[in-house]
């Protein structure tokens, strides 16, 4: 299914030569937070979105998010966002979490390098937060990812892949991949973080499809958010990308709960004026883009 974009008084574009996955994360991170994510899927300026599902608020964030979700049918594909930092898991980890409280990321790249993940902890983990995905959405996620990319990580990202044909579906659910080709980041803004990234998901997109295992092709959303506005950032940012290509965003509205659990806030309030004004289904168009629904990976 592919979405097309057309902000209101303007007229109909012919159908789109590619279609792009828009996904905001971090929902269920805050109240404010998912709102604001809720707002954007119901107009049309994302068509994905993923899960922190041991954050406090999911319980009852899943409840409005499932309702919004058979509204919406396949204009919104909803996932599990993996989360092994920063926040408190969902059950004992004695060695990855001490304190109830999971490593920073650089912590978590620097075990994950070093081969010291406690990796049944882990998959523990990440296991119990399938199941509070499943039990509050009321249903299997469209596809899995990693708060802050940690699904990427050696030993992380084989206890990912094994989720799949034991209790996913390879043939309902894909996986993210993060990297995309050296020549196509030089194109774009976020060039550090994007290559640093794109080092960490190398061979994973292999791996992937050597289970039998679906992903996007292409991914952007890293941009610097002091050295110009979103807005005049956004052409290079989708700069590249093709059919099956995905764009990362963390929109959303603040509150203290966010306040209260992490350090990214103001260019969340940013990113959700941008995308909730004409201005992001206007460069879509002229980009000759469209967001593409729940299933489109399986499709093309």
């Amino acid at each position: 299914m592919t979405i097309t974009n057309t902000p209101a008084g303007s007229s109909q574009k012919s159908l789109p030569l590619k279609s792009i996955i828009v996904c905001a994360d971090d929902y269920g991170l805050s109240p404010a937070v998912s709102l604001g994510i809720r707002e954007l899927a119901g107009k049309g300026r994302i068509s994905a979105t993923g899960a922190m599902t041991c954050m406090a608020p999911w319980p009852q964030e899943a409840v409005a998010l499932r309702d919004l979700s058979a509204h919406l049918g396949d204009r919104l594909e909803v996932g599990l966002h993996i989360t092994l930092t920063d926040q408190q898991p969902l059950g004992e980890m004695t060695v990855l979490a001490p304190r109830e409280r999971l490593p920073s990321v650089a912590s978590l790249i620097k075990a994950s390098l070093l081969h010291l993940l406690p990796l049944t902890e882990i998959s523990d983990e990440i296991n119990r937060q399938l199941t509070a995905f499943e039990s509050h959405f009321g249903r299997q996620p469209d596809f899995i990812d990693g708060h802050q990319h940690v699904h990427l990580l050696p030993g992380i990202r084989q206890a990912v892949m094994g989720l799949f044909h034991r209790r996913l579906d390879p043939a309902r659910c894909w996986l993210r991949n993060c990297g995309d080709h050296p020549y196509v980041l030089l194109r774009r803004s976020g060039l550090v973080k994007a290559s640093v990234v794109s080092a960490l998901a190398f061979g994973f997109a292999k791996s992937a499809a050597d289970r039998g295992i679906v992903t996007n092709s292409g991914f952007s959303g890293f941009y610097d958010p002091v050295s110009a506005s979103l807005g005049d950032q956004m052409p290079a940012m989708l700069r590249g990308m093709g059919d099956r290509s995905l764009l990362m965003l963390h929109p959303g509205h603040v509150d203290a709960a966010l306040e209260a659990v992490d350090s990214l806030i103001l260019s969340r309030q940013v990113e959700w004026e941008y995308l909730s004004g004409d201005a992001w289904p206007q460069l879509l168009n002229r980009q000759g883009l469209a967001l593409a629904g729940r299933g489109f990976l399986f499709s093309h």
